[in-house]
């Protein structure tokens, strides 16, 4: 549940701005409350508290945007092809921003790199960083996405495709291969995903 310490009338104003109907609070400490799709927002006297399944739905617009971050990515096949997970992260200067884990149904491992990279780029577009560092122990993955190993495979060629249009949204952007224990939380969040399955 992220809480953001706030101007809470300008967090109001950046909802309205977009779209998102605010309401009076249902207590006494509630100065205001807002829900879209599967996350409700609930502002106190210098915060906001984000509350549901998708809090990214309320918490990208809350958060100013700009800035630098961190996104760790991870995914996972048991079988190769089999059950897949994703994992990712984003990280700045204040701890985890936001983290996330899904089952994505059968896929190879490749795939599921390339699920979960895409998922963490999406996070960071939407939380409006200008800048992003991601990480993953996929070494496969990183090369081919700088262009120094290729793939005869068209559904990785179409997802090389995807990160490199969600990277170009940023005005600058990294990618690294880091060993897997410096890329431990995401690998636990793809697990834990794969674990449901």
């Amino acid at each position: 549940m992220p809480v953001i310490e706030c101007d809470v009338d300008a967090a109001r104003d950046r909802l309205e701005h977009a779209g998102v109907t605010v309401e009076p609070g249902n207590t006494d400490h509630e100065r205001w409350r807002a829900s879209r799709g599967d996350a409700t927002a609930v502002a106190y006297d210098d915060k906001v508290v984000v509350q549901g399944g998708a809090p990214r739905d309320l918490e990208a617009i809350l958060r100013k945007g700009g800035g630098r971050a961190h996104a760790y990515f991870d995914g996972g096949a048991r079988g190769n092809p089999g059950p897949a997970g994703i994992g990712w992260v984003i990280v700045t200067s204040e701890g985890i921003v936001a983290e996330g884990s899904e089952t994505i149904g059968r896929a190879t491992n490749n795939q599921a790199e390339y699920e979960a990279l895409i998922a963490a780029l999406e996070a960071a577009r939407d939380y409006g960083y200008d800048e992003i560092h991601v990480r993953g122990d996929s070494e496969l993955i990183v090369k081919q996405v700088h262009g120094e190993y290729d793939t005869n495979n068209p559904e990785l060629r179409e997802r090389r495709v995807t990160v490199h249009e969600l990277l170009s949204a940023f005005d600058e952007w990294t990618l690294e291969h880091v060993p897997r224990e410096v890329n431990d939380r995401a690998d636990a969040l793809a697990n834990e995903a794969m674990d449901q399955q």
